[in-house]
């Protein structure tokens, strides 16, 4: 059974990452997200209410290939949350001040059109691509 946005529950994603420090900084002080359980080699996150598991595996780590989408080489392996647009906006301004370099700078994805949506792109400093994205409508998430 599909689940509607005001339905979801939160998910579990594991992914690698080359160094636990390293993460623990980017997830926890750039993207603002709470520390739950760790060990030496992993450390859960609070992403937006989602359970986010950074496990040390740097032989996993990163993207090989991309997708074309509206214009842009979208890194096919990526993850990220749809916000709000004021939490994207606070989040985008965020990222630019701590010096991020994007993949794809944040921008108004299918202006005019169905699904219109804010996204940027970018990569963690371990290798992981990462997308968030807003709607102005909420309903447009999954119109076709």
């Amino acid at each position: 059974m599909a689940a509607t946005h005001s339905t979801l529950q939160p998910f579990h994603l594991a992914f690698p990452v080359t160094d636990i420090a390293v993460a623990r900084k980017f997830y926890g002080e750039v993207i603002g997200c709470e520390e739950g359980r760790s060990a030496p080699h992993w450390v859960d996150f609070n992403f937006y209410g989602h359970q986010l598991v950074a496990h040390l595996a740097p032989d996993e780590v990163g993207c090989k290939a991309n997708s074309s989408v509206d214009g842009h080489a979208v890194p096919a392996k990526h993850f990220g949350v749809i916000l709000n647009m004021d939490q994207w906006n606070e989040l985008a301004d965020r990222l630019k001040a701590a010096g991020t370099t994007f993949v794809i700078e944040p921008y108004i994805r299918f202006k005019g059109q169905v699904g219109e949506q804010a996204t940027m792109f970018f990569m963690d400093p371990c290798g992981n691509a990462l997308e968030f994205k807003a709607f102005a409508n909420m309903d447009q998430i999954f119109a076709k």
